[in-house]
Formats: structure tokens, C-alpha cells, sequence
């Protein structure tokens, strides 16, 4: 990839709220007039310079390109300026395929949010031999889906082979406890793949493979578990619903165990879940958890109840949790794994601000900085994951400046 151009880094779609998350971010870590080169980006020139002024004068010299995620030729313009993008532009597969490709063209880095595992596996299939020969690396998920997920089993798979020579064949993810919602960007994807779904017969079922994000060659593998309600997970001693995030993350994980030359083995079996507590209450709450889940997805399969949770769930442009209401927020998560002995190991994954925004903001412009710093080409082109991608360098940057840290439990 070349080198030589005016910037390392640009946020694409700085005028949406997470977008100027990152920027404050970034701004906050490396100012305007150090090492890192770095842009804003958009596609409304009033608007850009809306958020540069309410950034503070320390923002006032950074600069702003105007580009628009339908306009190829701007596009191109764009990518051939930096060495990498990160964008927040969302739903991906409405706005982010065009970008996508452009990078893949001209051997742009590239980071997103997106948890759309229909369009990842479409990115992929399409792009993935322009990125081979431009030396383009391109890695979705980089927020909180599926970074937790994917960084905390590929540092638990580490620490298992370290100890008992030899992976986990069976992991589990347990949200153990968390505070903040989702972001309204991830329920306009959900949404919008419920759309896809139900028009388009191979995105169901691409959708229900846990596989689908594999290389071709390994889209089949061992039967997976799957919490689909509520159910008591005798491991933990502790009643558990299914995790929103679970058909996504898992994807994630069995792509990033593909491109490894399947360091987890290749009858590594994962799921991921959210638990609920012990005794009575503890089923109640998984209950209520599960039945909330099935009418989310009920309703979103349906045209007049999509519409009202379009109206009702999703923020207005530009809108977004309070800095209080982020600060407030955290996630606690667990990862267990077995061998096939009965060897186990635990590590915790936690985060010190609200799984939506103030965490994933942070997580995806440390992932940024990390394509734009530390990765050299010993990552060749290609769609990576952030584990495979970023491994121990982005863990490194995460628990220095995002608030999110990985521990084994002893």
C-alpha cells in the first residue's frame, strides 16, 4: 500500500453522533498538530465545519473533505488521500458498500462498526481478491460488536495454549452484568436485515449459517449451541436469555478461528448468552428477556410494527446518549472455555463507559490508530477481523486509552 499521502487517518461520517465521538477521541489523543495526520469527512461541508467549531479551538486547523457515500468518484478522491478510513456510516448496506470497494481498490486500511453479517459475507465474496492484490486490509466489527468477543477469545485461546499446550475446544460468552443500551445505528442494521430477510431467500440464509463469515473453502463446521431462551447454564450455576449480539459476535469468532488456520481447533464450538441471576427470580428475568426478544424480532418482521420501532427506537440524526449517561454505563463480560480434557479458563472483558457509544467510540478509533501505527506488512490484504488483524497491539491501545481491559480470572 502506498505510503506517501496527506493523511494517516480519516473519519468518514464525522457529523453523526458517533462519528463526532471519535473525533473527540481522536482530538483528545492526538490534538491536530502532532505525528498523526488526520480529517474529518462528510458529505455536508456546513455541517463539518458545525462540528470542527464544536470541537473547541483546539480543532480549529483540521481539516474537512467533503465526500459522499453514493458518489464513487468522491469516494475515490477521498481513500486516495489516507492511509486509512474509519467510518461510522451506517446501516453498511445501504452506505457503506461503495467505500468498501474504493478502498479495496486504491490499498486503502479500512475499520467500520458494522454487525451486518449478510453484507460482511457479500464484502467478502465480492472484494476480497481486490484487497489480496492492492494490499487493502479491511476489518469490520470494530466496536462493540465484536471486538469483546472476538479480543476476549482469541486472548483466552492464547493463555490455554500457554498453559495446557493446546486450545479450548469449548468457549462460552456470558454478559454478566452491563448498563447503557445499544446503539440506534446497530437497530437501523438489525432492522434492515429483517427487510433483506424476508425479500431475499439467500440472506436468510446466510443468516442462520454460523459459518457464513468463513473463508469458502470452511463455511461448515461442527454443529454450534445456540441459546435461543431461556435455559440454566449448570457451568455457571446461573439462568441465562439469549445475547442481541450473539448471531453477530459468533460469526466474528468462527471467521477469525478460519483465518488462523484454526488455531481453536476445528471442533471448536462457541456461543455467547447474557445471564439473568440464580433461583426463580434469575428465570423469571430470562424469561422477560427472551419474550422481549421475540417480539423485537416478531415486530420487526412485520411492516406496520417496523415502521413504529423505526419511529420509536431509533435516535434522530445527530442524537445520542448524554456524556453523564455514557460515563454511567459499563459492560462486565465472562469467557469460559474447556479443553477436551476438562481443562478450564476464565478471562473477564470490562468497560468503563456504555456499550453504545461511549465504549464502541473509543474502540473503533483505537482500532484506527492501530491500522494507522502499528500494523505493518506482516498483515497482508485481505478481510480481516479485529483479533486476526490488530491482536495483541489493539488490547494493548484498548486497556491504555479506551477503559477496556482483559483479564484472566485466577
Amino acid at each position: 500500500m502506498a505510503q506517501a499521502r496527506e493523511f494517516d487517518l480519516v473519519v468518514m461520517g464525522a457529523t453523526g453522533f458517533t462519528g463526532r465521538l471519535v473525533a473527540e477521541h481522536l482530538l483528545a489523543r492526538h490534538g491536530t498538530d502532532g505525528d498523526l495526520r488526520w480529517a474529518l469527512a462528510g458529505r455536508n461541508q456546513a455541517r463539518l465545519e458545525e462540528v470542527r467549531a464544536g470541537l473547541g479551538e483546539n480543532a480549529a486547523g483540521l481539516p474537512l473533505i467533503t465526500a459522499d457515500s453514493h458518489d464513487r468518484a468522491s469516494l475515490d478522491s477521498l481513500v486516495q488521500k489516507t492511509r486509512v478510513v474509519c467510518t461510522t456510516v451506517g446501516p453498511y448496506a445501504l452506505h457503506g458498500s461503495e467505500l468498501v470497494a474504493a478502498c479495496c481498490e486504491h490499498g486503502t486500511d479500512y475499520c467500520d462498526l458494522s454487525g451486518e453479517v449478510p453484507w460482511m459475507r457479500n464484502m467478502i465474496d465480492r472484494y476480497a481478491e481486490a484487497a489480496e492484490k492492492s494490499g487493502a486490509r479491511i476489518v469490520h466489527c470494530c466496536g462493540f460488536d465484536s471486538i469483546p468477543s472476538d479480543l476476549g477469545v482469541w486472548f483466552l485461546q492464547n493463555a490455554a495454549r500457554e498453559k495446557f499446550g493446546k486450545p479450548l475446544e469449548r468457549v462460552r460468552l456470558r454478559v454478566k452484568a452491563a448498563k447503557g443500551g445499544l446503539s440506534g445505528g446497530t437497530f437501523a442494521s438489525m432492522l434492515n436485515i429483517v427487510e433483506e430477510s424476508r425479500r431475499d431467500a439467500e440472506t436468510a440464509r446466510v443468516l442462520k449459517n454460523p459459518f457464513a463469515l468463513c473463508p469458502p473453502d470452511a463455511r461448515k463446521g461442527p454443529r454450534q449451541p445456540y441459546v435461543s431462551g431461556p435455559k440454566f447454564d449448570a457451568a455457571i450455576g446461573s439462568w441465562m436469555a439469549p445475547f442481541i449480539m450473539a448471531a453477530i459476535n459468533t460469526r466474528v469468532v468462527h471467521r477469525a478461528n478460519a483465518l488462523q488456520d484454526y488455531a481453536y481447533g476445528k471442533g471448536f464450538r462457541y456461543d455467547e448468552a447474557v445471564l439473568t441471576g440464580k433461583g426463580i427470580g434469575g428465570r423469571a428475568k430470562a424469561t422477560m428477556v427472551s419474550l422481549g426478544m421475540g417480539a423485537f424480532a416478531l415486530g420487526s418482521a412485520m411492516g406496520p410494527t417496523r415502521a413504529l420501532l423505526k419511529k420509536m427506537v431509533l435516535p434522530k440524526p445527530g442524537e445520542g446518549p448524554s456524556p453523564e449517561q455514557r460515563e454511567a454505563g459499563f459492560f462486565n463480560i465472562a469467557v469460559e472455555g474447556r479443553t477436551a480434557e476438562g481443562q478450564s479458563l476464565q478471562a473477564r472483558v470490562k468497560g468503563d463507559r456504555d456499550p453504545g457509544y461511549g465504549s464502541t467510540s473509543k474502540m473503533i478509533g483505537e482500532a484506527a490508530l492501530c491500522l494507522a501505527c502499528d500494523i505493518g506488512d506482516e498483515i497482508a490484504g485481505g478481510f480481516w477481523t479485529p483479533a486476526t488483524a490488530l491482536d495483541g497491539k489493539l488490547m494493548e491501545r484498548l486497556e491504555a486509552h479506551a477503559g477496556v481491559t482483559f483479564r484472566l480470572d485466577s
